[in-house]
């Protein structure tokens, strides 16, 4: 798989490390050569330092793994003084894409406006599927309105290109996208986490459910956005072998985020990578 032109830039290759799973890099940088990936999404930056919700965050089942970390980050300022410059410097070839989250429209406008003007950001992911405070803790991406006041604010802030990752739970994905993009995303990300719960698991109770299990639903969700909506998809969920990557780039996907896979075996991106590169 040769490199792909997405977000007006050429990725060498389409596979990414999804949000959350790779913290902002560090963690990951004496394990595999970061710059041999198509590019990393960072852990989600909030405009305040989040702790995160209480232990354990993390439950395995054979479906695949629960988790409600809670956003957990080191906050805006932190991010701009320490994480970025050291990605920046760091990678030569991989590009970084920045996950934003917050409660309100405000958060996600204040973190955006403040990282545009860092040169090694190549987009921002705008996570939709955060609850929106103001407005009674619906998620942003739930309803049209919400989704096109959050993507519409953070446009006209930034000059960076935008992706919108969104709920695989909404009844209408493909409608949402095209909220999205006629707000002024340039691609979405298919699909984040689905709720769910097992009894005594976690911390917090309930926790997104991710891995195996969310293959067939990010697959189905980036065929009909590519072919109702016609607008870049970055697809994430399950891909655990180069076979369920080419899955989500047959569905129409321009690139692949590996993300609960990545955590058991991190070298597991880099391989598919190269077998990808193989053809």
């Amino acid at each position: 798989m040769s490199a792909v032109q997405v977000f007006g830039t050429t990725f060498q290759n389409p596979i990414l490390l999804a949000a959350g799973t790779a913290g902002f890099g560090r963690e990951l940088d004496h394990v595999i050569d970061l710059d041999l990936l198509g590019g990393i999404v960072t852990k989600a930056v909030t405009p305040e330092p989040r702790q995160g919700h209480p232990a354990l965050r993390v439950a395995e089942f054979r479906g695949g793994m629960l988790n409600a970390v809670g956003l957990a980050n080191p906050g805006l300022e932190a991010v701009v003084e320490h994480e970025l410059p050291w990605l920046a410097q760091r990678l030569r070839r991989a590009r970084i894409i920045v996950n934003v989250a917050g409660a309100t429209v405000a958060d996600y406008v204040g973190v955006v406006e403040r990282l545009t003007p860092f040169d090694a950001i190549t987009a921002f992911e705008i996570n939709a599927s955060c609850p929106n405070t103001s407005a009674g803790g619906l998620e942003f991406g739930a309803e049209p309105g919400c989704l096109a006041e959050l993507v519409g604010a953070c446009r006209r802030v930034s000059t960076r290109p935008l992706t919108v990752k969104l709920s695989p739970v909404l009844p209408d994905i493909p409608a949402m996208a095209r909220v999205a993009r006629d707000a002024g995303a340039e691609a979405v990300t298919l699909v984040n986490t689905m709720p769910g719960l097992l009894d005594k698991r976690l911390g917090n109770g309930s926790g997104g459910l991710s891995g195996p299990a969310l293959l067939p639903i990010g697959v189905l969700a980036t065929r009909r956005v590519r072919e109702q909506v016609g607008m870049p998809v970055i697809g994430v969920g399950g891909v655990r072998s180069v076979s369920d990557a080419r899955e989500y780039l047959g569905a129409g996907a321009s690139l692949v985020a590996i993300g609960t896979a990545a955590l058991a075996d991190p070298r597991l991106p880099v391989r598919i990578a190269r077998e990808l590169s193989r053809g």
